[in-house]
């Protein structure tokens, strides 16, 4: 039986090679919450600056872009999003370059996919720990998508967290209104409904919370 932890999770695979994606979506993809795969590393980084994840899983080889090279762009988003790494080669050259990125581990192929499952399962405590602060006493919890002021619960609709995090998964940049508006609504809604949403959610919050950057979008204060 799997654990609850596995089911509140999104993983992006990022595999070249069809076969092997289509062989662990089926082998350990029901394990998780949704299970997304791209097929280079281009469309891979596309899809998380559009989609959020907990896991990037990537294999280090791939035309387009390199695994590596989409794990730097990536980190540059979000420093602390786990990203594990499969390759057919075990050079040591490109091993410390995975390190230097900030990979979390490196499986060699072939290999068992419950492995995989299992060094997954057992990032519980460092993704439950993922906690982003901001002012005036607020932290989020990106793994419960849970808010906080000053330790206190707040209670969040689906919406509501949606827009959280992908604030905060993109702390450093500022997110145009048109993103917001496929991530919450999946579709371009009118700018008179985000402004109304960001209103309601500034009332639940804070005033202080949020910059908005004019004909732009949005962006967290963060400590």
């Amino acid at each position: 039986m799997r654990s609850k932890f596995l089911k509140e999770l999104r993983i992006l695979l990022v595999e070249d090679e069809k076969k092997l994606s289509s062989l662990l979506k089926n082998a350990i993809g029901d394990s998780f919450y949704s299970f997304s795969i791209a097929n280079d590393g281009k469309e891979g980084l596309e899809m998380f600056k559009k989609l959020s994840f907990d896991i990037v899983i990537t294999d280090i080889m791939m035309p387009k872009m390199t695994g590596l090279e989409m794990a730097q762009e990536i980190k540059k988003i979000d420093s602390t999003i786990p990203i594990i790494i499969l390759s057919a080669f075990s050079e040591a050259d490109k091993f410390l370059g995975a390190i230097d990125v900030g990979v979390v581990k490196y499986f060699i192929k072939p290999f068992d996919p419950d492995e995989l499952l299992e060094y997954i399962d057992s990032l519980e405590d460092i993704i439950a720990s993922k906690t982003i602060s901001f002012v005036e006493g607020f932290s989020f919890n990106l793994m419960r998508k849970s808010l906080y002021k000053d330790a206190r619960f707040i209670a969040l609709s689906k919406r509501e967290s949606l827009f959280l995090e992908l604030l905060c998964k993109n702390s450093k940049d500022i997110v145009e209104d048109i993103v917001i508006k496929k991530t919450i609504w999946n579709e371009d809604v009118s700018d008179a409904r985000l402004r109304t949403f960001i209103r309601r959610f500034r009332d639940k919050t804070s005033k202080n919370l949020l910059k908005n950057i004019k004909g732009q979008g949005y962006q967290i204060k963060s400590v």
